[in-house]
């Protein structure tokens, strides 16, 4: 797998509370360079992002981010909000008090209601594996797979731990309905990148392969 390849699965992601324009507007110009599935940004940033970019990459954004414990009728309207603003993609983040509790039903209910204020645009569920045990992730890899969003993702990149090779490989084995699955946090270089992908995993949530990128090719060097 060529690094070109690596990159054009990677959601190029900045979300760190301190985050200005010109950081988020650099970040748009290294998507557009090294041609990347997405930028990842926060929800504040997303109109002017978009039209910055022009529909030259998409625009992917968070919700409920990152603890998962606003109400559903919030992440309903921070969706349809972020849309209106010209996201192309949401990350949202369940609510892991429900997951301990064993309320599946609710966790899919709010996945449906998010998925339907995305107005057809992809939706990644994120579950933050590092909290959860193997039987809770294999619960939740089975509500995604029967609910209508798109992705599974593993991590928010802000709790304990991110992605793992043990984590992206259960939910392989455990998504179904074609349902995708994203790695996120920790992804340190293109080993890391290529063994996710391998493992089973269709996007990157990370910001350290374009960085890496950057510094092969130099500051005006293509991919």
């Amino acid at each position: 797998m060529t690094e070109r390849e690596l990159l054009q699965a990677v959601d190029h992601t900045l979300l760190k509370q301190t985050a200005t324009w010109e950081q988020i507007r650099e970040i748009c110009e290294d998507a557009m360079r090294f041609q990347t599935a997405s930028v990842c940004i926060p929800p504040s940033f997303v109109r002017q992002a978009s039209e910055y970019l022009g529909g030259r990459c998409a625009v992917c954004t968070v919700i409920g981010f990152p603890n998962g414990y606003c109400t559903t009728a919030v992440k309903v309207f921070e969706t349809e909000d972020a849309v209106r603003n010209g996201a192309d993609e949401i990350d949202m983040v369940i609510n892991l008090g429900w997951v301990k509790e064993k309320e599946y039903g609710r966790i899919l209910d709010e996945i449906n209601q998010v998925k339907k204020a995305c107005g057809g645009r992809i939706l990644k569920v994120i579950i933050e594996t590092c909290l959860l045990n193997e039987e809770e992730k294999i619960r939740l890899c089975r509500t995604v797979t029967g609910s209508e969003a798109d992705f599974i993702k593993t991590s928010t990149g802000f709790s304990e731990a991110g992605a793992t090779f043990e984590d992206v490989a259960l939910m392989k084995a455990y998504m179904g309905n074609g349902k995708k699955i994203k790695a996120a946090g920790g992804i340190r270089d293109f080993a890391d990148g290529e063994k996710f992908l391998t493992l089973g995993a269709d996007r990157l949530g990370t910001s350290r392969l374009v960085s890496e990128a950057r510094r092969k090719e130099g500051p005006h060097a293509k991919v």
